[in-house]
């Protein structure tokens, strides 16, 4: 279980706290799993390594990992696309395990099955570890992994078992308020409100429609349907059409799931 406190005590307020939090999730983690390391990464689109207030690299001040070529994962380009521990997290929001014979999950997720974890430990620089997705608003996408530190450890299933929930809400709140401290503003708008025509109008504009076949579904104009689209798009603070869904998906006024 993880109480206030020590929930609090991970949670960055200021860049000036991020060593402290940093420091934090490692004790929280090593009194649960003994000696494991710890991975973080606020954006797995980016690669950019998680820093302190002083621009050193987290990884190797706090996290006990070095930055030698066998060793320093984050200075990998490729790694997020490469790796399955990345790939799973675009899948899954619970805390997950992986080794090289697949990837499993609180939830039972039958979309990681499909994961391909061929050559696991060159492609995710680790035999085995327990891996956190921290699903942030506007499709942003961060991780966390904790890793022991005996190669022959690879099951994972009972200390999994045993503390994924308490792992799983320590990165989260780390992760999160990291990313909130040390990130610039969002490019997105906030405070919008789109109408319902808007929104009815970007949705089929998602599925590939014309303005044409939207105005023939929903028994208006095609100028009408341009003036609807045009309208959520300066809304949206969007350059083009595709972008004005794009960011409506982020937003959440509408899907692309389906």
């Amino acid at each position: 279980m993880v109480d206030q406190g020590e929930l609090a005590g991970v949670r960055v307020g200021t860049t000036d706290g991020i060593l402290t939090a940093a420091r934090n999730l490692r004790a929280a983690v090593e009194r649960r799993l003994g000696d494991w390391r710890v991975a973080t990464c606020s954006n797995i689109a980016s690669g950019r390594p998680m820093r302190d207030g002083d621009g050193q690299v987290l990884a190797t001040t706090v996290f006990g990992w070095t930055d030698s070529a066998e060793d320093g994962w984050w200075q990998k380009p490729r790694l997020a696309l490469d790796s399955p521990l990345p790939a799973a997290c675009r899948y899954e929001s619970e805390p997950m395990w992986c080794n090289a014979d697949g990837v499993r999950s609180l939830s039972g997720n039958p979309l990681l099955g499909r994961i391909d974890v061929t050559d696991f430990e060159r492609r995710a620089w680790c035999r085995a570890a327990i891996v956190v997705p921290v699903h942030m608003p506007f499709g942003r996408i961060g991780a966390a992994s904790v890793v022991p530190r005996d190669p022959g450890l690879t099951d994972l299933a009972q200390p999994f078992a045993d503390h994924a929930e308490a792992i799983g809400q320590l990165c989260r709140a780390f992760v999160t308020s990291h990313a909130n401290a040390v990130d610039g503003p969002s490019r997105l708008p906030v405070g919008i409100a789109l109408s319902k025509r808007e929104v009815e109008c970007l949705r089929w504009a998602a599925v590939g429609k014309t303005d044409l076949e939207i105005g023939m579904i929903i028994s208006r104009s095609r100028a009408t349907i341009r003036f609807h689209i045009h309208n959520a798009t300066t809304k949206l603070d969007a350059v083009s059409r595709s972008q004005a869904v794009f960011k409506a998906a982020q937003l959440g006024f509408i899907s692309l799931g389906h």
